[in-house]
């Protein structure tokens, strides 16, 4: 879905300056602008294209069917509507603490403090998803075959640390090109299995087309409700997508660029994302794939060509490093502009001469490293664990996100702001809906017992560790906003 009128709105006419905020993040100095349209354009990419669907979508697709676009498509739809909600926060104000400087602004301290550690939540169990990811799809091969999955996980958490650490523009770069073999290698099977759908192509002895579906139960095979269970592991493909709103403050001209950015995300996921599981379900029947496997190299691995499989598993490795990267990424500049305010160790607003805040990119890289016991102890359930935990995280950052958005459009309303030209459209209504529709994925995955269940349980234990971590730092949060109030 799109907002032709806004849309119509960016692309005729010049967007107006940023508006004045009376509030300043102090986490937002020191840092470089070396990012440029190329490198947000590719990270946006890069955000609608990871993991979740170069590995997930393949226990999903044995678990829903083809339904599973559906659900591919409805949360591509909030996703959309979460970044550009911060899309038109970062217009009025561009900053690498992002949501968390903006919940400072809208919410108090209180409120930075809860949204900047449930995306370190989010951000540090996402890292042992996507090592655990890299080290199954390193196990393809079988030169790594008989490597523990533990120390291939371990091998690419330091390969990715190390980029990392360089500078944002060797990070830009690196997202950059992972993002182009991801969508290059999109583009390339969907070629593939759209000649092979149109000629009728034998694939592992079935005939490609809607007879796939239809010959295997439909597009419900085991009815509405699982695809109703996998929409929390769905909403974890889209994980990345506020990561655009985290590199503006190190951005060239980020209110020409972000819209640009923002706007696409829509088409992305609609052609990437819903485009390549419909395609999916065309080529073989919904039993043919596994989470065991990327259902990409699923398909190139009974179509036989020779290398084709080998290939598309590089392709999905790449997609995993690259979430890894931006995670890294990411998490240090949130916990840096949180340690400049107090409510983060001191060691995580340290920045090295490149420019990086390494000490919170080393914090999150501590905990991808505490995962790597998963994957020693749990190998076969290591990555829906943290999945479930990744997706509180991701859920309580979208809620911060939509709650920001909407005190911010009261305010606006109040007189108090000027909302920028880019603007999420049918403001209220959009952020409550949202905000609704959150609240529901944590329902579906109480209702879903298992892990997702267990997970729901260990809300309240979240809750208490932010109330208690709250008590612990507030004095020295206080403090420092009392001393920039009075300097200002």
């Amino acid at each position: 879905m799109s907002d032709r009128t806004s849309t119509a709105e960016v692309s005729s006419a010049p967007l107006s300056a940023p508006p004045t905020s009376p509030h300043v993040d102090p986490g937002d100095e020191g840092y470089s602008k070396d990012l440029k349209s190329r490198h947000i354009n590719m990270i946006a990419i890069g955000g609608a294209i990871g993991t979740g669907l170069f590995l997930g979508a393949g226990g999903r697709l044995a678990g829903a069917g083809p339904s599973l676009a559906i659900a591919y498509a409805v949360c591509g739809v909030f996703a959309f509507f979460v970044v550009r909600a911060l899309g038109e926060l970062v217009l009025y104000r561009p900053s690498s603490g992002a949501f968390v400087s903006y919940a400072r602004e809208f919410m108090g301290e209180k409120g930075a403090f809860a949204a900047g550690w449930l995306y370190f939540l989010n951000w540090s169990t996402t890292a042992v998803a996507d090592i655990t990811a890299a080290a199954v799809f390193a196990q393809f091969w079988s030169a790594f075959s008989d490597i523990p999955q533990g120390v291939l996980a371990l091998i690419a958490l330091a390969v990715v640390l190390t980029g990392n650490l360089i500078s944002v523009k060797y990070f830009g770069e690196m997202e950059f090109w992972f993002a182009i073999i991801k969508v290059a290698a999109l583009v390339v099977f969907m070629a593939i299995s759209i000649y092979l759908v149109v000629t009728q192509t034998p694939v592992d002895g079935h005939t490609p087309g809607f007879s796939t579906i239809t010959d295997n139960n439909g597009v419900f095979p085991l009815g509405m409700m699982p695809m109703l269970l996998v929409v929390q592991g769905v909403v974890f493909a889209y994980a990345s997508v506020e990561l655009c709103g985290v590199a503006a403050g190190e951005t060239e001209n980020p209110e020409k660029i972000l819209p640009k950015a923002i706007n696409s995300i829509m088409w992305r996921v609609g052609i990437f994302y819903v485009g390549s599981v419909v395609l999916l379900a065309l080529l073989l029947p919904y039993t043919a794939y596994s989470e065991d496997q990327s259902p990409f190299v699923t398909v190139m691995d009974k179509i036989g060509v020779p290398g084709a499989a080998s290939i598309m598993n590089l392709v999905v490795l790449t997609a995993a490093l690259s979430s890894l990267n931006s995670g890294l990424y990411s998490t240090g500049r949130i916990l840096r502009s949180m340690s400049l305010a107090g409510s983060a160790p001191k060691f995580t607003g340290l920045m090295n001469k490149g420019q990086v805040p390494y000490g919170g990119i080393l914090l999150t890289a501590g905990f991808g490293a505490l995962g790597v016991g998963l994957n020693f102890f749990v190998p076969d359930d290591a990555f829906e664990i943290v999945l479930n935990f990744a997706s509180i995280g991701i859920l309580g950052t979208w809620a911060m996100i939509m709650i920001c958005s909407l005190l911010f459009y009261r305010r606006s309303k109040e007189g108090l702001l000027s909302r920028p030209s880019y603007k999420l459209p049918w403001a209220p209504y959009t952020q409550i809906v949202t905000l609704v529709f959150l609240a529901l994925v944590v329902f579906l995955m109480w209702y879903g017992e298992g892990v997702g269940r267990t997970t729901v349980y260990c809300l309240p234990l979240i809750a208490a560790m932010l109330v208690g971590g709250w008590f612990l730092v507030r004095r020295r949060v206080n403090a420092i906003a009392a001393e920039r109030a009075g300097k200002s």
